[in-house]
């Protein structure tokens, strides 16, 4: 993933060059707040042209002055834009790199892998299937339909360490640009040229092409109403101004130049020309966060999350969990519990099915024998029965939750031992996971597997509580086991043996009640509990189904991964409020430094609002217009990096940011206006 600085040489040469572009009027009137300033610019240009010719209602120094501040504004403004667009057609041509001419070998059937054609990537459409074989160079975004490989995805997720892929699971799907180091895959093509993962992502990191967010609209409009209020305000003044003259018969008119400049200076241009800047790096921050996002809304949305889904295994946990114990029930020895527990795992191919295979061998000599070669037939894991396990020579053993279990052999007139109930309660109040072992109507015993809470996680959970965002934890174990891990990694509830139907419902309620969720998955299973979350981070290694359902996407594919993506949300929002607050609180300070100045001389009287007691009030006016373009300059590092990300509650966090943005947009207009003042009378510039 490309990686950048602030101010790269090359980005800013670039961001330079497309200031002076933006000033086309078919691009600032995207701006109506600029546009705004755009208008004024050229007015003061021609009053400026008008001076130099004999004929200027002031001096023609001043009025070029203004007109000169007025366009670096402008380009101020559009140099920030350009700036943080720069930031991201530089990271698109580092993905572009990744694109090369690549042959595919494109099955003429898809269930027979020797026979293939070679043509060209590009060509593949949409459900064709094809074959990687090592060495070769992923050509699409697919889905693996056969075959498990080795691959490195480094070229789009920057991770050096090779991933594995491979059919039938929530680890299925592949990305065209990444290579298969090792085996085969046969791929079917999930998306037709223009559409593929590659593509989109370019499209997203290009800032040009990035569509506004809804808050991000909504305060574009609400500058717009602000500046056509001022406009009329300032339009107002000047028939008063003349007015007032005639009526006293001294004083003088305020000049159009000085009303020019009185607008400029009220109407909100430093948080007009930021707001873009800020939209597209709080979309860049996501982008090396290696997370794709389908839209602006949803890196938004993130940021308004109040409610996190948390899948236990690999975000909560290390996941992996690993048998540590046989426990055999009343009557039944050891030996036969762990050839029972190792015959229901042979054709387990998960972490927790190996290490029953791998105990029962380690602990009681028992061989490990192939599946096929025995005659067995393996009953696989669901959602629904919450069990697997194999039928052999005449019987049938399953492995599974305890209440499925019991469930299981209740059907055959079985009953559960208080022993091994006891058993379950004590390894599920450990914190473990007990996994009971069947053979037709009793129960041999039971498995404990193991699961350690990630360090530090309960920390981050204690920070998103102050954040006023509530944690669940999704498990499919039991109460009593969910229950334990939630207590020791400090979430807020939990929801344990969790279905997709489960998950779904919990979504719908907490929406219900008014909250924005936010979840992750990788499964098909996850689909549609991420299709009805309002934050939906599905992982790249995952499924097609969850991708398509998901708003984000994790090239990472880390589920903790979701914690860090609200966080980034959150800091985006923090910037705008935090800049808009500032660019409010600026604006009174201005008013203080240009109103005195400006009627000065047509109501005497306002003499004494001058706090500054600035130099003249052509100093003045031009202090303030100075100053209103620099800001944004100062502001700059600030929009595209972010303000600081703290996990304060919403009250702490408006207090701060009324304390440290308002308070500090009143103090350093006033400190920086009268520093310009001195340096432009020290200069006999005014």
């Amino acid at each position: 993933m490309y990686k950048k600085n602030l101010f790269d040489p090359a980005i800013t040469r670039r961001a330079v060059r497309d200031s002076f572009r933006k000033l086309d009027p078919r691009l600032q009137i995207r701006n109506p707040v600029m546009f705004v300033v755009w208008v004024c610019a050229v007015f003061t240009s021609a009053l400026a042209l008008q001076a130099l010719l004999g004929h200027g209602e002031a001096p023609f120094g001043f009025i070029l002055a203004v007109s000169l501040w007025l366009w670096i504004t402008l380009l101020f403004a559009n140099f920030a834009e350009a700036l943080a667009e720069g930031r991201g057609k530089a990271q698109a041509e580092s993905l572009r790199k990744t694109r090369r001419d690549v042959q595919a070998k494109r099955l003429l059937n898809a269930k027979d892998r020797t026979r293939h054609e070679s043509v060209s990537a590009p060509s593949l459409r949409k459900g064709e299937v094809v074959l990687v074989e090592a060495g070769d160079v992923v050509p699409c975004d697919g889905e693996v339909l056969e075959g498990v490989a080795s691959v490195d995805e480094s070229a789009i997720t920057g991770e050096s360490a090779p991933v594995i892929r491979e059919s039938g699971g929530d680890r299925s799907a592949v990305t065209g640009g990444t290579r298969v180091l090792s085996d085969w895959l046969v791929v079917r093509v999930a998306a037709n040229p223009g559409e593929a993962f590659l593509d989109r992502m370019i499209a997203l990191v290009e800032g040009s092409k990035r569509q506004k967010t809804p808050n991000e609209i909504a305060l574009g409009i609400l500058l717009a109403a602000l500046t056509i209020v001022f406009l009329l305000a300032t339009a107002t003044l000047l028939p008063f101004s003349a007015f007032a003259v005639h009526a006293s018969g001294q004083g003088q008119t305020v000049t159009v130049t000085v009303l020019v400049a009185l607008l400029v200076c009220l109407i909100p241009t430093t948080i007009g020309g930021l707001l873009s800047a800020i939209g597209i790096a709080g979309m860049d921050r996501m982008i090396q966060a290696n997370v794709i996002a389908n839209s602006g809304r949803a890196v938004e949305a993130a940021g308004d999350v109040d409610v996190l889904l948390l899948d236990k295994t690999g975000t909560i946990t290390l996941g992996n969990r690993q048998a540590v114990e046989f426990l055999a029930a009343p009557g039944v020895t050891p030996e036969e519990l762990a050839d029972a527990a190792q015959l229901s795992s042979l054709a387990d191919e998960t972490p927790e099915g190996r290490s029953i295979v791998v105990l029962a061998k380690e602990r009681h000599g028992l061989r490990e024998r192939r599946i096929q070669e025995i005659g067995a037939v393996f009953v696989p894991f669901t959602a629904q029965t919450r069990m697997s396990g194999v039928d052999f020579e005449g019987r049938q053993i399953r492995k599974g939750a305890d209440d499925a279990i019991a469930a299981w052999i209740a059907s055959r007139r079985g009953s559960l031992a208080p022993e091994v109930r006891a058993q379950v309660e004590r390894i599920a109040r450990g914190g473990g996971t007990p996994l009971l072992v069947a053979e037709g109507d009793r129960v041999l015993g039971v498995i404990h597997l193991k699961d350690v809470v990630k360090g530090g996680i309960r920390e981050r959970f204690g920070e998103l509580r102050r954040m006023g965002i509530r944690t669940i934890m999704i498990t499919g174990d039991n109460s009593l086991t969910a229950a334990s891990i939630a207590a020791e990694a400090g979430v807020d509830d939990f929801l344990a043996q969790a279905t997709p139907e489960a998950k779904l419902a919990l979504i719908r309620e907490h929406q219900s009640q008014g909250h924005l969720v936010a979840m992750a998955g990788d499964g098909t299973n996850d689909a549609p509990a991420l299709a009805q979350a309002d934050v939906a981070v599905a992982m790249n290694s995952g499924t097609q189904a969850a991708k398509e359902a998901g708003n984000l996407i994790d090239l990472d594919s880390n589920p903790t991964k979701l914690i860090e993506i609200v966080e980034i949300g959150k800091q985006m929002l923090m910037t705008r409020g935090s800049l808009t607050t500032f660019s409010i609180a600026n604006d009174v300070a201005k008013y203080f430094a240009i109103i005195p100045a400006a009627f000065a001389l047509t109501y005497p009287e306002l003499k004494s609002l001058d706090v500054m007691h600035l130099a003249t009030p052509a100093s003045a006016i031009l202090s303030a217009v100075i100053f209103n373009a620099l800001i944004i300059v100062f502001l700059i590092p600030l929009a595209l990096r972010g303000v600081a990300y703290r996990p304060i509650g919403a009250a702490a966090l408006l207090r701060r940011n009324l304390l440290v943005y308002g308070l500090g947009g009143l103090v350093v207009p006033f400190a920086g206006i009268k520093l310009i003042d001195l340096a432009l009378s020290s200069l006999g510039l005014a």
